[in-house]
């Protein structure tokens, strides 16, 4: 069995896809879904969102320069998916889809409540890097589903089923393999 040569290009798959909520100076929401997201550091707790400059939210996020970012879940993936494809200077997706907006704690762009985990993110810096710019944000709230909670407040995310999208498609997380430090635990 051999590997065929491909040319340089994005492979790192399954990515997480998120909806990441974002409010305009005026007050206007709108949600646009990212598979470019990724943990930058956890001390501060930092991430990043690469977006096109294209992008109907791209200029909200230059503006106010915050946004949240809501994870998904399958019950979310119709939702993800929509607030994906359709530009929110033509439709109000919040509303299409049925999304409840809740004030964040820290920044003007709302959470969505549907979302079982929501991070609130104010932006540190904006690098351009070609087709997308790459916004380095700064983790300033959490919040957590309390439903996905056991009786010790143990946060249970996989109680959500929530997705990861690879190749054009969203898949479900699937089943715990294991968790950290298996590999080495003495039995």
């Amino acid at each position: 069995m051999g590997k065929e040569l491909w040319r340089p290009g994005n492979m790192l798959y399954p990515l997480p896809v998120v909806m990441v909520s974002v409010a305009d100076t005026q007050g206007n929401y709108n949600i646009i879904t990212l598979a470019w997201v990724g943990t930058v550091c956890s001390d501060p707790p930092m991430v990043s969102i690469s977006v096109r400059p294209e992008r109907y939210s791209y200029k909200i996020l230059k503006e106010t320069g915050e946004f949240v970012i809501n994870l998904t879940t399958r019950e979310l993936a119709y939702a993800t998916d929509y607030c994906g494809v359709k530009s929110g200077r033509d439709v109000d997706k919040f509303r299409e889809m049925n999304l409840t907006p809740l004030p964040a704690s820290e920044v003007k762009a709302p959470l969505i409540a549907e979302s079982p985990v929501n991070l609130e993110c104010r932006v540190t810096s904006v690098q351009p890097l070609g087709s997308h710019d790459m916004f380095l944000a700064e983790v300033v709230a959490v919040h957590a589903d309390e439903k996905y909670m056991d009786e010790k407040r143990k946060f249970h995310l996989e109680k959500a089923d929530p997705i990861v999208y690879s190749h054009g498609s969203y898949l479900s997380c699937g089943e715990q393999l294991g968790t950290f430090g298996f590999s080495v635990k003495k039995s």
